[in-house]
């Protein structure tokens, strides 16, 4: 999802735009009934941008080099989740929504 610049002003996608909607929805705790009729959207649009955001991001995986006496600097981490396994995720701050949900959903399944 890229955004575009009009005449010096930046804008942001349709898509992204749905996907920051989806993720406020999420975050507040409301139905999604309720966030749709304080946002004057319509339940069905919610649905199936939701719907088309989750086929369209593809989970990303990072590969993990596990040889000893490899280590690179840590990057700097907006979050950093630590599974029950003792293992650290760390989640920079430019991280798409879309994706940070689908992989937390995979995480909890």
């Amino acid at each position: 999802m890229s955004d575009c610049t009009i005449e010096g002003k930046a804008t942001t996608s349709k898509a992204d735009e749905w996907a920051e909607r989806i993720a406020a929805q999420q975050r507040s705790g409301m139905s999604v009934k309720q966030f749709c009729k304080d946002h004057s959207l319509t339940e069905y649009s919610f649905y199936a941008w939701r719907k088309r955001l989750l086929k369209k991001e593809p989970v990303r995986f990072a590969l993990v080099d596990r040889r000893a006496g490899h280590h690179e600097p840590p990057t700097e981490a907006a979050l950093e989740l630590v599974l029950a396994t003792g293992e650290r995720l760390r989640i920079g701050a430019a991280v798409n929504a879309a994706v940070l949900r689908t992989v937390l959903d995979v995480l909890r399944g």
